[in-house]
């Protein structure tokens, strides 16, 4: 079983910066957040947003927790989505504002080496640290942003609840050849102290993850599909997306069961059906009406991640087509597939020819594909923020 480190780029730096410039908060700060940390491959933003759900419908029930704070990474269309305060993105004022305090912070504490400036994530992690606090939030769910171990936001050092959603090869230059190295890097956020949780894992890593809890005396639960969740609810569809309600539910319970008065310590099973209707998660398994056209969005990025929005495509189409009482053989429907892998960091043909050989094999014909491209040009590599590896000039 292989569970050596990987540590890429920035890694054990990348953590040692994060820690060293803490913008002056002290430990009892981030510990007085709450915390939910979820690390994984696969879903963990859904799974993120269903527990801020939960625990928000929740606190509207009983008044516990008051606010909550959501940490997500990437944003879909502007970076005030990372950072959330009862789910609703902080406003452009305040996070502008928040953002100098950090930037004020940061120069009068730090040196003028530029290895010691925090790049374009660690920066993220340090504003919603901040934002939280100055929000007084009762509650904060992190999602980490690649690997765990060495993940800008393991500075963590209490956190309440901890969560591995699926794990599966990807981002492998940074943290290791095999899924075994991947999920020895997820297990960094277990912590002493803190319940743990998981979904479904192949053995040979459900293996790993044991024995990282047990090194750090956590006894790790794993979750299977809540059949107590409504049936037909569409959020839920597809299944991947029931399964991280389910590791939601238990986590929103764990942190419930240590944190709220004793008399409103697990979720009502309205909380529940009331979080799972306020659910939202754009670009996810999204599908938007506009008159008879039905778009289907969906950011998958690696072959798994591929697979599944393919059947998902092809499922609800069918159910689409049902309702519409259209037979697929005679179809007027017109497909119209738009493909974009934008990152250097993954293998793009080979998502793409993943993605062709899935659909192909449900027989579903595609009328017009379109393809789009990414090409790095000087400017937009000098000029772009979306680059972790950017530089961030905190000076107004």
């Amino acid at each position: 079983m292989a569970t050596a480190t990987w540590s890429f780029g920035i890694g054990i730096h990348s953590l040692y910066i994060t820690e060293a410039i803490l913008i002056q908060a002290k430990d009892a700060d981030i510990n007085s957040l709450n915390i939910i940390h979820v690390a994984g491959t696969k879903g963990k933003g859904s799974t993120c947003a269903f527990i801020e759900s939960f625990l928000r419908m929740h606190g509207k029930r009983t008044g516990f927790p008051r606010r909550t704070g959501l940490y997500t990474s990437p944003h879909l269309i502007c970076p005030e989505e990372r950072i959330r305060i009862n789910f609703k993105p902080l406003s452009k004022d305040l996070f502008a504002k928040y953002f100098f305090e950090v930037c004020d912070g940061l120069s009068r504490g730090s040196s003028d080496e530029p290895e010691s400036a925090p790049r374009y994530l660690q920066l993220f992690a340090l504003l919603s640290f901040h934002a939280f606090i100055r929000e007084k939030v009762d509650v904060a769910i992190y999602e980490t942003h690649h690997g765990g171990e060495y993940d800008a936001t393991n500075v963590i050092q209490e956190p309440v609840v901890t969560a591995i959603t699926p794990v599966d090869e990807d981002h492998v230059d940074q943290l290791g050849p095999s899924v075994e190295n991947i999920a020895w890097h997820k297990a960094g956020i277990f912590k002493t102290g803190a319940s743990a949780f998981s979904a479904p894992q192949q053995l040979m890593i459900a293996e790993v993850l044991q024995t990282r809890a047990a090194e750090k005396g956590v006894a790790l639960k794993f979750v299977d599909l809540d059949s107590t969740l409504p049936d037909n609810a569409p959020q839920l569809k597809p299944e991947v997306l029931r399964m991280n309600c389910s590791l939601a539910r238990a986590v929103s319970d764990a942190f419930l069961k240590r944190k709220a008065p004793k008399k409103y310590s697990s979720l009502a099973f309205q909380d529940v059906i009331l979080g799972i209707e306020e659910f939202s998660w754009p670009g996810r398994f999204q599908l938007i009406r506009d008159g008879s056209r039905t778009w289907f969005l969906d950011g998958a990025h690696n072959k798994l991640s591929i697979k599944v929005a393919a059947q998902w495509f092809v499922e609800t189409g069918h159910e689409l087509e049902g309702q519409l009482n259209i037979s697929t053989s005679y179809s007027p429907v017109t497909r119209i597939l738009i493909f974009s892998q934008i990152s250097d960091q993954r293998d793009g043909a080979a998502v793409l020819e993943c993605l062709a050989k899935s659909l192909y094999r449900s027989g579903i014909p595609m009328q017009h594909v379109i393809f789009t491209t990414y090409e790095q040009t000087q400017e937009n590599t000098s000029n772009s923020i979306s680059q972790e590896a950017t530089q961030w000039n905190c000076a107004p």
